[in-house]
C-alpha cells in the first residue's frame, strides 16, 4: 500500500539512541513495528485492523504497551526537544481532548489516580496542559481530568519550564502567584489580566500575538485520531500517544 507510513533511516538513527535494551532474542525490526504503531495511532483504528505490512498486530500493540508504560515515547520527545527548542520565548496553553464513550469510565481503583477523564459542559474530556518553544513545538505536557483548573497544570508545569526570557499565557493564567512565580525564576510573564482586577496589566501585546503558535500546535496534535479522541482507558497508554504525536510532528 502505497499510503502506508514508514520512518526513514535518518528518522530511525534519531531514535535509536532512546530505545531500551533488548535482553535475550533480539526483537522484532524496530522500524516496521514502530512504523505500524505510528500508522495505528494517526488513523484511529483498532490494533487488528493494522495493515499487515507492519507485521502481526499483536506485535504492535504489546511493543506500544511495555514501551508506554516504560516512558519510552515521553522519554524520546523530552530527550529530542531539549536538543532542538528555542527556549528564549515559551508559551503555556490547555486544551480538551473529548473521551469515547469506551474510554469514559469514571471509576476509580484504589491506589490509582484514576482515568484523568472528567465531567465538562462539552461532555467527557481530557484536558492536556503544555509548553511550547517559540516555533510553537512541544516541550513538556501534563494531563487532568477536563474539569481540573489551568492553574493545576501551570504549578505542574513550573518545575520543567526551560530557561526562558518571556512567557506567554492567556487570562486563564493570570495569577499573582503565577507571575511572583515566573519571576523567581528569571521569566517575564506575558499575560493579559482578569477583567475583574480593579487595575489593568500591562502586557507586550506584539509580542503577546505569537501564543497563536501553541494553539496551531493543540490543531496539528489533533489531526492524528487517536489524540483527538481518546479510546483507551488507561491514561498512560493515552500520555504515550500524545508524546508519540509530538515527536513525529514537530521533532523528526
Amino acid at each position: 500500500m502505497s499510503d502506508l507510513f514508514w520512518l526513514t533511516d535518518e528518522q530511525m538513527e534519531r531514535l535509536r539512541p532512546f530505545f531500551p535494551k533488548s535482553h535475550g532474542k533480539p526483537r522484532v525490526d524496530d522500524r516496521r513495528v514502530l512504523s505500524g504503531i505510528v500508522f495505528v495511532n494517526r488513523n484511529g483504528l483498532r490494533w487488528r485492523d493494522a495493515p499487515g505490512a507492519y507485521g502481526r498486530h499483536k506485535t504492535l500493540y504489546y511493543r506500544w504497551k511495555r514501551w508506554g508504560e516504560a516512558g519510552v515515547f515521553t522519554r524520546i520527545m523530552e530527550g529530542l526537544a531539549a536538543v532542538g527548542a528555542e527556549p528564549k520565548t515559551v508559551m503555556i496553553d490547555a486544551t480538551y481532548l473529548k473521551a469515547h464513550r469506551t474510554a469514559s469510565s469514571l471509576r476509580v481503583k484504589r491506589g490509582n489516580l484514576g482515568r484523568l477523564i472528567g465531567r465538562t459542559k462539552g461532555g467527557m474530556n481530557t484536558k492536556l496542559h503544555a509548553v511550547a518553544d517559540a516555533n510553537g513545538r512541544p516541550l513538556s505536557f501534563f494531563m487532568t481530568a477536563g474539569q481540573v483548573s489551568d492553574y493545576t497544570g501551570a504549578a505542574a508545569l513550573l518545575d520543567d519550564l526551560p530557561k526562558a526570557q518571556w512567557l506567554l499565557g492567556d487570562r486563564g493564567y493570570d495569577a499573582d502567584w503565577f507571575r511572583d512565580a515566573l519571576q523567581a525564576k528569571g521569566i517575564q510573564p506575558c499575560i493579559p489580566g482578569r477583567r475583574s482586577r480593579n487595575e489593568p496589566v500591562r502586557y507586550d501585546k506584539r509580542r503577546y500575538r505569537r501564543r497563536s503558535r501553541i494553539e496551531i500546535m493543540f490543531g496539528r496534535l489533533k489531526d492524528w485520531r487517536r489524540v483527538a479522541t481518546r479510546y483507551g482507558r488507561c491514561p498512560t497508554a493515552f500520555f504515550s500517544a500524545i508524546a508519540l504525536a509530538a515527536t513525529v510532528i514537530f521533532w523528526l
